[in-house]
């Protein structure tokens, strides 16, 4: 086998509820990527190991950012909000999106690590829709190629439980703690997911790769909320 000469790559997305409910904290999203964009800049070393996508999701799936490499991207596009909460809109775009963008950078000579995931969400799915089906298979590796790991982040009406469950393991579903300022909250959410990307991107240069995920201050592990 040709040993890929292009180095190692984790494809990191950001699936952002642009939902109606998102209304007031939108604009706190938008200025969290911006700082995570800024502070990558700063990390040329890791950001070199990542190429990162940014997708708002409500009935459907609008792609903000393509798999970029952060250290030449210009300013991101803003998300904005608009419809209901689809989760499964949001994975059945992933099962057919993830493949094809894992083949494709395999096929410029890249070693690509498993996708991450970082889904981040202020309600409850909709509640006429089967989002488990399309999970299932999104995150089954024998189904789909680049079945990735799945970081849950809930806050306001966010349920727990759901959380969880949408989180490739227990450790990866966190729920904002009752009473912080939403604003605070996704400002948090986005300085460890920040904090996570250059871990990540710092750990595939070393004999050791592997996905680091920091829990944002003021959240708890969604599997020990009762």
């Amino acid at each position: 086998m040709v040993e890929s000469n292009r180095g190692h790559l984790l494809p990191i997305y950001v699936l952002a509820d642009e939902s109606g409910s998102m209304m007031t904290h939108i604009d706190d999203l938008n200025d969290g990527l911006r700082s995570l964009h800024q502070a990558l800049l700063g990390e040329p070393m890791a950001a070199a190991k990542v190429r990162f996508s940014v997708l708002g999701f409500s009935d459907d799936v609008v792609e903000r950012v393509h798999l970029v490499d952060l250290r030449s991207a210009d300013e991101f596009p803003l998300l904005s909000t608009r419809g209901m909460t689809s989760y499964a809109a949001a994975f059945e775009d992933l099962i057919n999106r993830i493949p094809v963008e894992v083949k494709s950078l395999k096929a410029e000579g890249y070693l690509v690590h498993r996708p991450a995931v970082f889904l981040f969400s202020d309600g409850i799915p909709n509640s006429n829709e089967d989002w488990q089906g399309p999970h299932r298979r999104l995150t089954d590796h024998a189904l789909t190629l680049g079945a990735p790991n799945i970081i849950a982040c809930g806050f306001s009406n966010a349920d727990a439980e759901i959380i969880n469950q949408v989180a490739t393991q227990p450790e990866f579903g966190f729920v904002a703690d009752k009473g912080v300022d939403v604003g605070r909250a996704i400002a948090k959410f986005c300085t460890a997911l920040t904090k996570s990307v250059i871990a990540s991107g710092q750990s595939l240069g070393s004999a050791a790769p592997q996905l680091v995920v920091d829990k944002p201050e003021g959240f708890t592990v969604a599997i020990d909320v009762i």
